[in-house]
């Protein structure tokens, strides 16, 4: 399935949640930005967490990338809306996982505990998993 518009929040401006738009949008990747990225949009974490999660539900945004301080929060908000998985990740192979076992469509990132390095690895990892529906396997694009 090709990725449309990719949902992105952070409750907070921090040099991780512009390392990740930046990273996206040179991916290509068309982004809706909300909370603290998104200047005239509240940033309160559970709300727009929430929003994310009800753009990806109702099918407007593919994906979905949430993050706050320790990303449990957001994780929290985003995996209440009906139609989310949100899977809060630190690591590549998490977010491997997360996309190709669980078919999550939520990312949840922490700003505090995050590199740039760490994140890029998470984000290329989450967008190169593919699920193969009969075994449950992973192919990478």
């Amino acid at each position: 399935m090709p990725i449309l518009t990719i949902a992105v929040e952070a409750d907070d401006h921090h040099h991780l949640s512009h390392f990740v738009v930046e990273h996206l949008k040179a991916q290509g990747i068309e982004l809706e930005l909300y909370g603290a990225l998104d200047p005239a949009a509240d940033s309160a974490w559970p709300l727009v967490a929430e929003a994310v999660g009800l753009r990806v539900a109702s099918g407007q945004c593919s994906q979905g990338i949430v993050m706050c301080w320790t990303g449990t929060g957001v994780s929290i908000a985003a995996n209440k809306v009906p139609g989310v998985r949100a899977a809060l990740c630190g690591d590549a192979e998490t977010a491997l996982g997360a996309r190709a076992y669980n078919d999550a469509n939520v990312l949840c990132l922490s700003l505090r505990a995050t590199s740039e390095a760490v994140a890029k690895e998470i984000l290329d990892a989450w967008f190169a998993a593919e699920i193969d529906e009969r075994k449950g396997r992973i192919f990478s694009a």
